[in-house]
């Protein structure tokens, strides 16, 4: 989580939107604005609302337009309208030609009012351009190119239904070809629900937790630790202190339930880390807890670092509680380095994780530097940790050096580090892809840790934000971080928390990678709706809403999320949360059919029943490959396959489901009696 940062959303990367869109055609169409517009719909330049005609540009003439001629963005916005059913995504070209600038220029786009920004290059032919996926809404919609930078030639602009790729086809399997049992299975059930569910995940604190006060004090004339309910605890007698008034006390004491409480000297009573704050507060709210668990790595380092038990949480929340576990590593430079000594204790609060001009990227990977000295300490740290969750058969998504590129380059080099929010990504792309690969090495080769999935954190600010990525080789998902405000939306709204699934930021992501990895929202404020997730084709992995810190609450906080939409997110069959997690998750072994499930939301209920109906009495729409989005699936037709006659499907299975659902069978597939 970075605070205060220049999160914009509204650039599209045009290149990447390319590799993944199909190029756009189609014939000339003329619709009324009250009619429904008929795609592909393409439309002369020279037509659009507010356009003048041109047949050459001064002096310069260009060959090849259809129609009267074009027309050339110079002064006011030239647009027109498209009337649609219902919300959808359409994908737009245009026909161009950009000669004023040969190292490319921003041209923009508004949607109803929403303004896209893309990079055209420098064309001095007439030249078919994507111009990015756009959201329509259901009625009509204004759409209009404007003169923010402008000087674009228009001969035509084509509309059409926007067709994507299968993001199912993403990897699979963890990039490290040694992963553990657990891993490979972990990886396996993530892209088993990749394009199909979204993942509900949230940060806990890190550090000292959320403190939260008791009555326990220690009485010195009992020698004992009691609440002012008159509950005792027990003593840690080893861990005996003496206060500035020379009063004895012992540090921590114990509840029944095991937690472990400290003694405050402030107070003089004791207190406990509450790392289940927000977690409490989503099940409270919802009745469920989310299924991934987010942590940091940031207190085990070589400077100040101590345990605050973030290893034995990851441990429980894997092994006791069946959940998924994500981490990330704010690690840490003394801001004095250059009079730093390798392996010196510093206090925490001449460290941070901002750039730091003393530390250079490349010498860190370059063995005999102060820097490459200082990075060994600090991944032996890490690798004692994951070699304690190896051990302990716990694999991790983990997210290193994450947010990669920070804000855009402010300078004319794109990839340079300039817009960096932290120092391992300061020095630019290429010494940050070699941190990056460095880091694999050492943990995978020199410490034998193959118990991590890899997460690369990026961002799509332009054509550019690709060079960020590591490669397919040292990569197993592609996160973006969702730190949205009101004010830099899509959905059509002006209040309220920002419930975009930044559609545009998926599919620009999925283009560095050719759709071979998985993405996700690894860090959010707002959560995305499953209405945006839905309309948008937006096939986030995950969602991972940041810890509430008081200041910005980001998940019980309303301006950040409307508690009625958290609660419709977690109880959706689209969401899934901890409990829907299959209990042999971490199993090598194939993953049994959930019988009855048909729909396969993880729950059996009477719409299986009906989903199976529709599957045999309608195969079109709801058979395998039906036309419905909700068509019945192999998968499904495995899980429906219930009556015991292993027969496929049939209505004897829709009978079967049925009955157990009312108590006449107590389990399924149904056996003869």
């Amino acid at each position: 989580m970075k605070n205060n940062l220049k999160r914009s959303t509204a650039a599209v990367s045009a290149a990447a939107m390319a590799a993944v869109m199909t190029a756009a055609s189609g014939s000339f169409t003329s619709t009324a604005e009250t009619e429904m517009t008929v795609f592909p719909y393409t439309i002369e330049g020279e037509d659009m609302n507010d356009a003048a005609l041109w047949d050459k540009i001064y002096t310069d003439e260009f060959p090849g337009f259809s129609g009267k001629g074009f027309t050339y963005i110079t002064g006011s916005p030239v647009s027109f309208n498209i009337t649609v059913p219902e919300d959808g995504m359409y994908q737009v070209s245009a026909r161009c030609v950009q000669i004023l600038d040969k190292g490319g220029r921003q041209q923009t786009i508004s949607v109803n009012g929403v303004e896209y920004s893309l990079t055209v290059p420098y064309y001095d032919k007439w030249t078919d351009v994507d111009m990015g996926v756009i959201r329509l809404k259901k009625g009509t919609n204004e759409i209009a190119f404007l003169n923010k930078y402008g000087y674009l030639a228009i001969d035509t602009v084509t509309v059409k239904e926007a067709v994507f790729p299968d993001v199912t086809q993403a990897d699979s399997v963890p990039c490290d070809p040694k992963a553990t049992a657990e891993t490979k299975a972990l990886m396996k059930y993530l892209h088993s629900v990749y394009g199909k569910n979204i993942i509900s995940g949230q940060q806990e604190i890190y550090g000292g937790g959320h403190v939260v006060q008791t009555t326990i004090r220690y009485d010195k004339e009992k020698d004992i630790c009691i609440d002012s309910d008159g509950n005792e605890y027990t003593i840690d007698r080893e861990s005996t202190g003496t206060d500035k008034d020379g009063n004895m006390f012992y540090w921590h004491c114990t509840g029944e339930d095991g937690r472990i409480y400290t003694y405050d000297e402030q107070n003089r009573s004791y207190k406990y880390d509450y790392y289940d704050q927000e977690f409490d507060w989503i099940a409270d709210l919802t009745g469920k807890y989310p299924a991934i668990r987010g942590f940091d790595f940031m207190n085990y380092n070589p400077l100040y670092g101590w345990d605050d038990g973030t290893t034995q949480r990851i441990i429980d929340w894997v092994k006791n509680r069946g959940g998924i576990a994500t981490a990330c590593w704010h690690i840490n430079l003394p801001t004095d380095f250059e009079n730093y000594t390798p392996g010196d204790a510093v206090d925490w609060s001449v460290c941070s994780y901002k750039p730091n001009k003393q530390f250079k990227i490349a010498n860190a990977v370059k063995e005999g530097t102060k820097e490459n000295e200082y990075l060994n300490l600090a991944i032996e740290d890490l690798a004692e940790q994951f070699k304690i969750l190896q051990d302990n058969n716990v694999p991790v998504m983990f997210r290193p050096f994450h947010e990669a590129e920070g804000n855009p380059s402010t300078t004319s080099d794109p990839v340079d580090g300039s817009g960096a929010w932290f120092w391992w990504s300061q020095d630019g792309a290429n010494d940050y892809k070699e941190l990056w690969k460095y880091l694999y090495d050492q943990l995978t080769n020199k410490y034998n840790l193959h118990n991590i999935i890899w997460e690369n954190n990026l961002y799509a600010w332009s054509d550019a934000s690709g060079e960020w990525y590591p490669g397919d080789d040292y990569v197993d998902i592609v996160g973006w971080d969702k730190y949205d405000t009101q004010y830099n939306r899509h959905d059509g709204l002006t209040s309220g928390p920002n419930e975009d699934c930044n559609s545009n930021i998926y599919w620009a992501i999925n283009g560095y990678t050719n759709c071979k990895k998985m993405n996700a929202i690894t860090e959010n404020s707002t959560i995305p709706s499953i209405s945006n997730l839905l309309t948008e084709k937006a096939s986030w992995l995950y969602f991972c809403t940041w810890y509430d810190n008081g200041q910005d609450n980001f998940i019980s906080g309303d301006n950040f999320n409307d508690p009625d939409k958290v609660k419709e997110m977690y109880q959706s069959d689209y969401c899934i949360t901890l409990d829907k997690l299959p209990n042999n998750l971490y199993s090598s072994e194939e993953i049994l059919p959930k019988w009855g499930d048909a729909n396969c939301n993880g729950e059996v209920r009477l719409n299986d029943a009906v989903l199976v109906m529709q599957a045999i009495g309608n195969p079109d729409v709801y058979g395998i490959n039906g036309t419905d989005k909700s068509h019945i699936t192999e998968k499904g037709i495995k899980n429906g396959d219930v009556s015991g006659n292993g027969d496929g499907l049939t209505n004897m299975d829709a009978l079967a489901i049925q009955k157990y659902l009312i108590g006449l069978i107590d389990k399924l597939p149904e056996t003869e009696q």
